[in-house]
């Protein structure tokens, strides 16, 4: 796992893993795996800047670093980092197993052709995410409007990045996904692994797409294949 983008849902993370994998084998069993967990602030100033290159130099050599270490596979535990996961993959021999994918296959699993995207700024705004939703599997992607995009992007960074949860923002985030199925979307992708420390199903008619829940779970199955 590479974690640390933020720390509170790479906890998330591991504690999905071993959950299913207690789950799945019972008894005493809990998730065999390595993490690798970086300083979130370097991350976030590099994201901000636009210094993408750098970032990937940093994902790779922590893929790099978890192969060395005995890895069978690699997981960015975090949306936004996919941006660069198809270099990562070239920079490692094992396996990557990419979130997108993962959560199509759960979208298309309910035969959903059309949902809405909920994430961070570059995850919303860039192709990365989208366009693989798109071109590899089909599926048609709703974004916010601009203004509430950067509602959005402004909570996951200044308040769930820093393990806050605020009832106003509860409230935004419902009238964003109430907008999102206003616009036609069947289901609701909670396309940044913070977003679920916010948003329940519990809350919600259309279904909602937990990308950390899905990421986590679908390793464990990887992984016991």
């Amino acid at each position: 796992m590479i974690g640390g983008m933020s720390w509170e849902s790479s906890l998330e993370y591991y504690r999905i893993a071993n959950e299913y994998v207690k789950e799945k084998l019972g008894g005493f069993h809990s998730a065999s795996c390595i993490l690798y967990s970086v300083d979130f602030a370097e991350v976030e100033a590099l994201q901000h800047r636009g210094d993408w290159d750098e970032l990937t130099g940093a994902m790779a050599d922590a893929a790099r670093r978890l192969e060395s270490a005995g890895a069978d596979f690699v997981i960015i535990c975090t949306n936004t980092m996919h941006l660069m996961a198809d270099d990562v993959q070239k920079a490692i021999s094992i396996p990557l197993l990419h979130i997108v994918d993962v959560t199509a296959d759960a979208i298309k699993s309910i035969g959903q052709t059309r949902v809405g995207l909920l994430g961070t700024k570059f995850t919303m705004e860039q192709d990365f995410y989208k366009g693989r939703l798109k071109e590899k599997h089909g599926l048609e992607v709703l974004i916010p409007g601009a203004e509430e995009r950067q509602q959005v992007h402004d909570i996951l960074y200044s308040e769930l990045c820093m393990g806050e949860i605020k009832e106003r923002s509860k409230e935004k985030f419902r009238d964003v996904i109430h907008n999102l199925v206003d616009l036609g979307a069947q289901g609701v992708i909670l396309g940044c692994t913070e977003i679920p420390l916010i948003v329940s199903q519990d809350d919600y008619a259309i279904p909602l797409f937990d990308t950390t829940m899905l990421h986590a779970r679908a390793a464990v199955d990887f992984a016991l294949a």
